[in-house]
């Protein structure tokens, strides 16, 4: 861990913080951005100096490590220094017994936090793309829930209930109880509040009255249990290009752009949209000069 801390405190500030604040990525639906996000996330927070962590809770897919690992390749091939987080992986128990298995799961998750602890001042944490013991463990420690979707009724079923023809909320639906039920072990736990955020990523390219109706829902949402709902990332296909080099748009500039073409007035925009979503997260231990 020594060696690794002193990789990640490169170039940062001291934050005090009492403890390291808890970023979740959570969402029940695969293909909605998470791990996309989560590295954003990281890297904004990297380079306004803090030091950061990432729990990696899928541990089949590894996304988010993955994403890690290919920053970490090109940083070396090109010779460039990139600010690096903490990453960890946590996998599914492997014991039969779902009383053994959660218990199992439990210790990991925690000894996974003891570890990072001293040596990062966030942690994100990327959930995998279904309801399982890890994830909700996750949601229930999380100060900050991020949930990203694609701003669509197919999405938005996981979240609630919508009757078709009047494109009215009926109620809280499966995911949204979940958290409901989360918020409530903390609060007992420790008296602590998860800030619920939506993010409603690829909103440009929808029809206005979609996008109108899939608002409203969100609205009643808000009143009902308590979320925020803010703008994501756009469709862009340099998101999918950046994920084989553990690229972000924050290290455009550093790196020389894609293939060395430098900056296009899309990546500005996009960049944009990512200052605009760090700021919407509303961070409490940000300053606006560092959103």
């Amino acid at each position: 861990m020594p060696d690794e801390a002193q990789e990640t405190n490169q170039d940062t500030k001291s934050v005090k913080l009492d403890r390291p604040y808890l970023i979740v990525l959570g969402n029940e639906k695969g293909g909605c951005g998470k791990s996309t996000t989560a590295m954003h996330i990281v890297v904004s927070l990297l380079r306004s100096g803090y030091r950061v962590g990432t729990i990696d809770l899928d541990a089949r897919q590894k996304s988010l490590t993955r994403y890690i690992e290919n920053r970490r390749a090109f940083a070396t091939s090109k010779g460039i220094d990139l600010p690096m987080p903490l990453e960890k992986v946590v996998p599914k128990s492997e014991l039969r017994s779902a009383d053994d298995a959660e218990a199992d799961e439990k210790a990991r998750f925690e000894a996974t936090y003891v570890d990072l602890m001293d040596h990062v001042d966030v942690m994100v944490v990327d959930c995998p793309g279904s309801d399982t013991y890890l994830s909700r463990l996750a949601h229930t420690a999380a100060d900050t829930l991020v949930t990203p979707v694609n701003d669509s009724f197919v999405d938005l079923d996981l979240l609630a209930r919508v009757d078709a023809d009047t494109h009215k909320m009926i109620g809280p639906s499966l995911y949204a109880e979940m958290v409901w039920k989360a918020r409530q072990r903390r609060s007992v736990a420790d008296g602590g509040h998860i800030d619920w955020v939506i993010l409603r990523n690829r909103v440009g390219s929808l029809h206005a009255k979609n996008k109108g109706r899939v608002e409203k829902v969100l609205n009643e949402l808000s009143k009902r249990i308590g979320i925020r709902h803010i703008p994501g990332l756009g469709e862009r296909v340099i998101y999918r290009e950046l994920f084989l080099k553990g690229l972000t748009l924050m290290d455009l500039k550093d790196s020389g752009g894609l293939d060395g073409r430098g900056m296009t007035m899309s990546h500005v925009a996009a960049r944009q949209e990512l200052r605009a979503l760090m700021d919407g997260l509303n961070l409490p231990f940000l300053s606006e000069q560092e959103v």
